[in-house]
């Protein structure tokens, strides 16, 4: 893999997820994948994330990433800032959170980590 690849697989990972398939998100994950959210904590494996994107997405059932740029930060490794806009399944009311989104990569090209930090307003 090579950084090219590393920012493509991200862009295609936010596009994947904008669809809100999330069938055609999960086999981008390698089965033993990491994910750590600042506000949701720590999941390990694809069991635990899939628990956890799947809550999220009942939760939020218009969400949508704004990303105006992937960095390729190494080979492996690829960033981009997000802004999520959603609104709440169940009160209607809006959510926009803004952060920094990092992904490492397997060799075979899958998703190893995910480190999502959301700015705090301020």
């Amino acid at each position: 893999m090579d950084r090219q690849q590393a920012a493509d697989l991200a862009k295609l990972y936010v596009e994947r997820s904008n669809r809100h398939v999330l069938d055609d998100v999960f086999p981008m994950f390698d089965p033993a994948a990491t994910y750590r959210s600042s506000q949701f904590g720590l999941f390990e494996g694809l069991d635990q994330i899939r628990d956890m994107m799947t809550r999220f997405f009942t939760t939020f059932p218009d969400v949508h990433w704004t990303v105006n740029e992937y960095r390729a930060d190494s080979d492996a490794t690829a960033s981009f800032e997000f802004t999520m806009r959603a609104s709440h399944a169940e009160t209607g009311q809006p959510v926009e959170r803004r952060g920094l989104e990092t992904i490492t990569f397997t060799e075979e090209g899958l998703i190893r980590h995910v480190e999502v930090e959301v700015a705090q307003p301020g």
